[in-house]
């Protein structure tokens, strides 16, 4: 009887969840590590960001997934270091796993381009933990509003920054003008939250580079119609408590802002690295058609940290992509194991898709059919597929549950605020002032 084989997958995203479940059901054991014990479904983060869904709605507990799956081990711990000699990968508790196959998938996070300062001042969006911080930051602004009018009969201009034109920008752009013009517009008694400012700073001259001119037109038309004013061509050159920089010298320009958001940039895994690999600028590893790094057929790549190249250009780093190079690592393993001959990955693109706002998104489809969608119509289609690809019914059911009372009835969705009262460039200096004991009046009182 052929010895089991042991596969070791780094990262429960689309892809390592993937890969996980294609090779569940097999005669072989699957240890999966994750640094978080759920999995997230990425592409609705803005979403919780938002206040529209709870953070439960669009994760799952990566042991739920696999519980009826006796072969299936799940650690929640972290990879630090490799040796692909014995292969074997070291966890940071001090934990060491030996493979036979292993499958890295630990996606990317933040580029603030050497900035990394900026990160606490305009936090980006990967992962729940940013979503709920974004959210805490979002509504806290409205309600500081509300209360220094009641106590002043003014407040700072309501600007929201977003720095970067991609999908998740101009998704965060569209739903912060919708709290704001449409479900919050009601409850306040001393401002108006219509009355919002929600600005896109992209650096190059057109916003969703990555999309047809004609989608990216209706993009920018539909974001004016929420609100949304879009400023490209526009490079921040520094981001401040409560203001950022456009430009240099004479030409610099000033926008204050009571929250910033960075949806700029991104940077693949360190792991890259840490391999001892071909990697490219971004981090990203350079594999060949089997999706592994030169010399170890033994270690597939996949997702965001993997650098494909496909008709010229290198596939995306989004989910479904990650999705198909997670499933085919799982049968060239299974190939290897039958004595099979490997086939290369090829990504089977079925379009791109974004939402920019309340029955407003842009969708290029390419499978079934080739179209070019904007409005209302690419929005149902949005939320089809991405309520589909949700992880159980549970899941699906509860979104579209959330969603429907949300849309259609303008109700509250999660708007909690967690965490501390303050925002950067606003409350901090009148908060310290309160609480310092050594202030003269203070003094006197004692």
């Amino acid at each position: 009887m052929a010895e089991r084989k042991r596969v070791v997958i780094l990262g429960a995203g689309f892809a390592g969840l993937r890969a996980a479940q294609t090779l569940a059901k097999q005669a072989m054991d699957i240890t999966i590590v994750d640094r978080r014990n759920h999995h997230t479904f990425q592409p609705l983060l803005y979403q919780v960001a938002l206040a529209v869904l709870n953070p439960s709605d669009i994760a799952q507990p990566i042991r739920a997934v696999f519980r009826h799956n006796s072969n299936v081990e799940v650690l929640m711990d972290e990879a630090i270091g490799f040796d692909t000699d014995r292969r074997r990968v070291d966890l940071r508790s001090g934990a060491q796993l030996t493979y036979d196959y292993l499958i890295v998938a630990t996606g990317s996070t933040h580029s603030y381009f050497g900035q990394d300062e900026w990160s606490k001042l305009a936090p980006g969006l990967k992962t729940i933990e940013d979503a709920v911080e974004i959210r805490r930051r979002v509504l806290l602004a409205f309600e500081l509003a509300e209360r220094e009018m009641l106590e002043k009969g003014t407040h700072p201009e309501l600007n929201f920054v977003i720095i970067g034109g991609g999908p998740t920008g101009v998704e965060l752009a569209g739903a912060i003008s919708d709290i704001a013009k449409l479900y919050m517009r009601r409850d306040f008694r001393h401002i108006d939250p219509s009355q919002a400012k929600v600005l896109i700073l992209e650096g190059s001259p057109s916003i969703l580079a990555a999309y047809p001119e004609d989608l990216r037109e209706s993009a920018v038309r539909q974001l004016n119609d929420l609100g949304v004013q879009v400023l490209t061509g526009q490079h921040v050159t520094d981001v401040q408590p409560g203001y950022v920089i456009l430009g240099t010298g004479p030409d610099a320009r000033r926008i204050d802002t009571v929250v910033t958001l960075w949806a700029a940039g991104v940077q693949a895994s360190p792991l890259g690295k840490l391999l001892k690999v071909e990697i490219d600028r971004r981090g990203c590893v350079l594999v060949d058609q089997f999706l592994n790094p030169k010399n170890h057929p033994e270690i597939f790549i996949c997702g965001d940290l993997a650098h494909v190249e496909q008709d010229g250009r290198q596939v995306p780093g989004t989910a479904q992509p990650a999705m198909q190079m997670g499933v085919h690592a799982a049968k060239l393993i299974l190939a290897d194991i039958n004595g099979e001959k490997r086939t290369p990955f090829h990504y089977f693109d079925k379009g791109d898709m974004a939402t920019i706002g309340r029955k407003a998104a842009i969708a290029k489809v390419i499978w079934p059919f080739k179209a070019h969608m904007s409005g209302f119509p690419a929005w149902i289609v949005w939320l089809v597929i991405h309520i589909s690809f949700l992880i159980n019914f549970r899941s699906r059911f509860s979104v579209f549950r959330q969603w429907a009372y949300t849309y259609l009835f303008f109700k509250d969705g999660a708007r909690l605020i967690v965490g501390s009262q303050n925002l950067p460039g606003w409350n901090e200096q009148q908060v310290e002032e309160k609480l310092d004991l050594n202030a003269p009046e203070l003094t006197a009182k004692r």
